[in-house]
């Protein structure tokens, strides 16, 4: 179980050490918004719940948004108004008080997922909507190959979909979120095409999954990815993704309705 820590975020994951890149390299993705917007349906009030920095909020019309940990919190814009510092596990609204809620990129740093969905699903009327991934498909990805305790570690903290939807209640759907070749959104499969992205220590230091390895993880990764980058091993087995112009893989949208 996670707890928070002094700056407010899980204690395994502390947002006020991701850096300066997570800006930079975190950023909404237009495609994948689509989708967002797709599963909220014609939501005028929405809860974001670990809405960080505020990303695909621009999916929903009027949006209330929660997120405990304060770095996150000073990266919002100014506009629209600034998150509320609370926890999905014990939110400070009335039952059904909104048409739909959000959680994006965020149930795996809960320290109870399950008390968090309750939450979720006791103060919304209409769809929950939970942005994540599937943990049984991690490791398929091609940075298995070099960075294995990467994706097993992503892997461990991510929740099933079986429990999301079960937690939830209701009717569920699980929705594959193909991935566009450009992609903004900075998680590691956002770089399935363009593996030189992640060569770069700031791309990496912006997906949480990097900081549960140590030096010598991402050392052995960098050496063999360039190596077989210079050597066109790489290419020779998975060049075929860099003119691919989406990846589906373990994106999911969990969609939930009474």
């Amino acid at each position: 179980m996670t707890t928070r820590t002094q700056d407010g975020s899980a204690v395994d994951v502390g947002h006020g050490g991701i850096g300066g890149g997570y800006s930079a390299h975190r950023r909404p993705d237009e495609q994948i918004a689509r989708f967002v917007a797709e599963a909220l349906g014609d939501a005028r009030s929405v809860l974001n719940v670990g809405a960080g920095a505020g990303s695909y909020e621009s999916s929903a019309r009027t949006v209330t948004a929660v997120e405990p940990s304060g770095p996150m919190r000073v990266r919002r814009p100014a506009r629209p108004a600034g998150a509320i510092d609370a926890v999905a596990e014990d939110l400070p609204f009335g039952d059904g008080e909104f048409d739909a809620a959000m959680t994006l990129f965020s149930v795996d740093q809960w320290s109870d997922v399950r008390a968090g969905l309750r939450e979720m699903r006791r103060v919304t009327r209409g769809p929950v909507v939970i942005l994540t991934c599937d943990p049984a498909l991690v490791g398929d990805f091609w940075l298995h190959r070099y960075a294995p305790e990467v994706l097993e570690a992503e892997a461990r903290r991510h929740p099933t979909v079986e429990e999301l939807a079960s937690a939830l209640g209701g009717t569920g759907v699980v929705q594959t979120v193909p991935i566009p070749l450009h992609c903004t959104g900075g998680f590691n499969e956002a770089y399935y095409g363009r593996p030189e992205m992640l060569l770069d220590p700031a791309a990496r230091q912006a997906c949480s999954a990097w900081s549960f390895v140590d030096d010598r993880v991402r050392e052995h990764f960098d050496r063999s990815l360039r190596s077989d980058l210079s050597s066109g091993a790489w290419d020779a087995e998975f060049g075929r993704l860099r003119h691919q112009p989406t990846y589906e893989g373990s994106l999911v949208i969990v969609r939930a309705t009474p």
